[in-house]
């Protein structure tokens, strides 16, 4: 049953790839559709990492043990959708080298982007079973780098956005109480454990 799960969930991550390369295709990203794919690719980019940083409260919340074999996957697709974001970039300024460089150092949203896809990669590369194992407590402790990845994806989002800020706000809010669901998460057994017996 998980295995087909998997399957299917598989097929719903790509699909929105799917219909972008459509879109490509048939002419159909509007009049500007370099600047339409980095738009996709980046809101895909942090709509993955906010999927996947869901699953430890679904699984909390649920007792839907199962869930944390799609965090993998999804944190790949966060990366795959990282990746192709990166790449319109580059092409948009037609891998010029130069300017890439001064966008990296005079924008701070191209800076935090660019941190935030960087911290990615060795999430990607050490995702495997053999890694998880080679790695041992350090694996998790590696794996810590999403927070910071997800916060730099919000604030370059935000800061990318010059006029309507209310799409960067809902992600802000989403990643905010993710990340205060672990903490509070996290802070639990010490209050209880300062609790007097019976209280």
């Amino acid at each position: 049953m998980i295995k087909v799960l998997k399957v299917v969930v598989f097929i719903l991550c790509l699909a929105p790839f799917v219909w972008l390369v459509w879109g490509a295709l048939t002419n159909n990203l509007g009049a500007d559709p370099p600047g339409e794919v980095r738009a996709v690719t980046g809101r895909w980019t942090l709509r993955f990492l906010l999927i996947t940083l869901s699953i430890t409260p679904l699984r909390r919340i649920t007792g839907w043990n199962p869930a944390i074999r799609f965090r993998r996957m999804l944190g790949l697709f966060a990366f795959f959708w990282g990746f192709w974001h990166f790449i319109t970039y580059l092409l948009v300024q037609g891998f010029n080298w130069p300017i890439i460089g001064e966008d990296i150092v005079k924008r701070p949203y191209i800076t935090l982007g660019l941190t935030g896809f960087i911290l990615m990669i060795p999430l990607a590369i050490t995702s495997t079973k053999k890694w998880i194992v080679r790695l041992g407590k350090r694996w998790q402790q590696l794996h810590r780098l999403i927070y910071v990845s997800a916060i730099a994806g919000v604030i370059h989002y935000l800061w990318l956005v010059k006029a309507d800020i209310r799409y960067p706000v809902r992600y802000i809010v989403v990643l905010a109480l993710l990340l205060g669901f672990r903490i509070w998460i996290a802070v639990r057994p010490q209050v209880q454990s300062r609790q007097p017996i019976g209280g």
